[in-house]
């Protein structure tokens, strides 16, 4: 089957999946490519990574159609995605309405599980938080680095520690068995990142990744955008 082939950042596979089957029924076409963190991926497009696709944050896609990456008039928003706390299935959901109880619950978490903290949004912002609590000197030795979100939260609902935790986009949280979204980031920690996508300039299927484009951010499918953890 031919194929469309994507670079994503890991907040837009769930909803790239739910909609695979639409997308064949339409174009006859599967979709084929890379999810993971958004430096990385857009380091690939640069790479000269076959790509029709790109779906990555609202600023970095700019770049790239900057950069002639991107073609300018295909690019169109998805959704905002926030990052937020996870837990395992059977443990008690946290809900911290602070940033002093958020420093708390990190701090007496025994494994705390992230996306790269250098090439991804979330991480990065888990980075920062970190920093900005006055606590990563002492928790980073629990900190759990996984290549993107997605591997991140597979882990954690793996793990057998005594009280995990877990921090990365909605989307990556919602997507994975044995884990729940737990809460969102208290005021003055959180983040919310608008999802982008764009035809690459050198697509070899641009009418179809247009196509798609339009499948993932038209009013039809907003109820699954809503249920994969995108909001406006």
């Amino acid at each position: 089957m031919t194929t469309v082939n994507i670079l994503s950042g890991g907040a837009a596979q769930g909803l790239v999946r739910g909609l695979s089957e639409a997308f064949k029924a339409q174009t006859g076409f599967g979709i084929d490519g890379e999810f993971g963190a958004v430096g990385l991926m857009a380091d690939k497009l640069r790479a000269s990574t076959p790509a029709d696709l790109v779906i990555l944050t609202q600023a970095l896609l700019a770049k790239l159609a900057a950069e002639k990456l991107v073609a300018p008039s295909s690019i169109a928003d998805i959704g905002r995605v926030e990052t937020a706390l996870a837990v395992r299935s059977n443990d008690p959901k946290v809900n911290v309405k602070t940033e002093a109880e958020l420093r708390e619950v990190l701090r007496s978490a025994d494994a705390i599980y992230v996306p790269d903290t250098k090439a991804s949004t979330a991480g990065q912002h888990v980075a920062k938080v970190l920093d900005q609590l006055g606590i990563a000197y002492e928790v980073t030795p629990r900190l759990k680095i996984f290549p993107n979100g997605a591997t991140a939260m597979r882990e954690l609902a793996a793990s057998t520690a005594t009280r995990p935790i877990g921090c990365t986009q909605a989307t990556e949280i919602i997507a994975t068995d044995g884990i729940m979204l737990s809460g969102s980031l208290p005021p003055g920690s959180e983040l919310v990142t608008m999802y982008t996508a764009g035809v690459a300039t050198h697509a070899t299927h641009p009418k179809e990744a247009a196509a798609l484009i339009a499948l993932l951010t038209g009013a039809d499918h907003r109820e699954l955008r809503q249920r994969v953890g995108f909001t406006g």
